[in-house]
């Protein structure tokens, strides 16, 4: 069993305002929201980075990403867009060592 916050978040052993949850995903409000909508989805199973997928992990991942269509339309985001974002490992800017998802709307972003 890990120790990581969203671990814990999980097991509801640390306080979280969950939007989504099922047998394998878990969706929450960041704490520190970039916009209207900031909403971090996660596996259930920790997985420390996009590094670290499987092929065993291979189905989790599509239900992951089925969970972040759901999420986005139960806030409102699906029909207009969305960013799906996943910083991974140091250099990538992650900061907590649990694959996550960061999915961002309710605000138009600019063309890189």
């Amino acid at each position: 069993m890990e120790d990581c916050i969203f671990c814990k978040i999980v097991r509801k052993e640390v306080p979280a305002e969950i939007v989504y949850e099922d047998e394998h995903v878990v969706a929450f409000k960041d704490i520190k929201p970039v916009a209207p909508v900031h909403i971090l989805v996660i596996p259930r199973k920790h997985i420390p980075d996009l590094t670290a997928i499987t092929e065993d992990d291979v189905e989790l991942m599509g239900r992951l990403h089925q969970a972040v269509v759901k999420v986005a339309e139960k806030m409102g985001v699906a029909e207009k867009g969305f960013r799906l974002v996943n910083n991974c490992k140091e250099e990538g800017g992650q900061v907590i060592y649990h694959l996550h998802f960061h999915l961002i709307g309710g605000r138009k972003f600019k063309e890189r």
